[in-house]
């Protein structure tokens, strides 16, 4: 029948309105995230581009400024013959190498372009000085009567065997002092070494300006591919935003307002009307048929309820409503009051988690020795109940050896649990749960616990006997 109102159903589909919006949600997020992705990869580039170019400045620095470093040590040393100025020059070459350094770094950013040609005149140009250099020094020390071989080997360094084995040309050992110190004065300070200084200068210069000119064309066109990146997102996000509000129109108009009704019609304790979209008149026909079902059901769902949770037998609560049936149904019943012996004692000794589980064995017990039709309750913490329909004090034998039955099978443990047993007062009656019965059976159970535990005793055997002993 539901399937059948269920296919009859027309209206609009929320759920493939939602997936269209959806859809067209998702695809304008990945755009922009497309577009965000973009522009900061143009922003990286451009970063990049700057920082390299930076770097490639401080390097070209480091290259002019270390040149005229060992240029001014040259000169310095022609002139005074100082060793130290000798150690300075070549603590830079050998051991310092500020300017090699620097040189490999932009040699590593910039090989095979156009840049790279610059530089590598410029490196051409200093190698070419240093030789120079050595020779000029060279010839400053013979004029003073020393070999620069044999000042080198004084100097705390490592002379490579190429500088070691530098010799004079013949024709400067027949110069005189003068002429020689005139000579390397001649070399450091002349326009053949101040050519090859200019020539590092200008390669250096045009290296630079190729850099600074590829920065400037990159920088350019990362700018106008950021503008044009970041126009389309703010189209993209003027889009979402008009999606976003037809999307809170539809929901205004097809979910807002059949909420509104449908709460009030579930505040009213009442069937939902048929109205609204289709998932809306879907729901309406299902939560109908829950409502006639939990009313269906409302009975088992009590009952339920109504169960202890430790033991799974029905609880004080329940018990008391079989009490009250059972006064208004008068039927011939029994009623036992089952103590669980000395149970505090085996709290206090094992625990209260073995004390839990012997009253689950206890509760067991009693489901499996009474009929499905009697009622075993759990009435108080080590207190149980049974309410044993349809019997007649001709059958309180069969009931006792019940009760001999479970304590025989409480005493003699075979589960690791601890020995119990249990104390039971009983009394009968053919008219129901009466006003006196639940006093008749506890003073059945006194009278087992006065007289050693362990043990049934019915109300009316205790009369009977009673009667006899008077």
């Amino acid at each position: 029948m539901e399937e059948n109102n269920t296919k009859s159903i027309k209206g609009i589909k929320i759920r493939s309105l939602n997936l269209l919006m959806i859809f067209l949600a998702c695809i304008l997020y990945l755009l922009l995230i497309y577009a965000t992705f973009y522009a900061s990869h143009y922003f990286s580039t451009l970063v990049s581009a700057t920082e390299q170019f930076v770097t490639c400045e401080h390097n070209a620095d480091l290259v002019q400024e270390y040149s005229d470093y060992l240029t001014e040590q040259t000169r310095l040393y022609t002139l005074t013959k100082d060793p130290e100025y000798l150690e300075a020059y070549f603590r830079e070459i050998l051991i310092d190498q500020h300017r090699e350094h620097a040189l490999e770094a932009l040699s590593s950013h910039h090989a095979g372009d156009e840049a790279f040609v610059h530089l590598q005149g410029a490196l051409d140009a200093s190698n070419g000085l240093i030789e120079q250099e050595v020779y000029a020094m060279m010839l400053s020390a013979a004029s003073s009567g020393y070999d620069l071989k044999e000042l080198l080997l004084k100097l705390p360094l490592d002379i490579p065997p190429e500088i070691q084995n530098m010799e004079l040309p013949a024709q400067d050992l027949n110069l005189t002092s003068k002429e020689l110190s005139d000579k390397a004065r001649e070399i450091v300070f002349g326009a053949s070494y101040q050519e090859s200084k200019l020539m590092i200068e200008t390669n250096i210069t045009y290296f630079l300006t190729h850099i600074l000119d590829t920065h400037k064309k990159l920088q350019s066109d990362s700018t106008q591919d950021l503008k044009k990146t970041l126009t389309r997102q703010q189209i993209l996000i003027s889009v979402l935003f008009v999606e976003n509000v037809l999307t809170f129109i539809m929901i205004i108009q097809l979910i807002v307002k059949p909420l509104q009704i449908y709460v009030s019609n579930i505040k009213d304790e009442k069937k939902l009307e048929i109205i609204g979209s289709y998932e809306f008149k879907y729901l309406a026909l299902t939560y109908n048929s829950i409502y006639e079902l939990n009313v269906a059901n409302e009975a088992t769902l009590r009952y339920q309820a109504e169960h202890d949770p430790l033991t799974g037998i029905i609880n004080r609560g329940a018990f008391e409503h079989l009490k009250q049936f059972f006064q208004s149904n008068p039927k011939p019943l029994a009623f036992l009051i089952i103590d669980v012996d000395k149970f505090k004692l085996i709290n206090d000794g094992y625990g209260h988690e073995i004390g839990d589980m012997v009253l689950k064995k206890v509760a067991k017990l009693l489901e499996e020795s009474f009929r499905a039709t009697d009622y075993p309750a759990r009435i108080g913490g080590d207190e149980f109940a049974v309410v044993i329909t349809d019997v007649t004090l001709s059958l309180s034998k069969q009931i006792q050896n019940k009760i001999i039955s479970m304590n025989e099978v409480l005493m003699n443990p075979t589960d690791g649990l601890p020995k119990v047993s249990l104390s039971v007062g009983g009394a009968f009656s053919e008219n129901g749960f009466t006003e006196d019965l639940y006093q008749k059976a506890d003073s059945a159970l006194y009278d087992v616990k006065e007289h050693g535990r362990c043990g049934c005793r019915f109300y009316e055997d205790m009369e009977n006997q009673t009667v006899e002993n008077s």
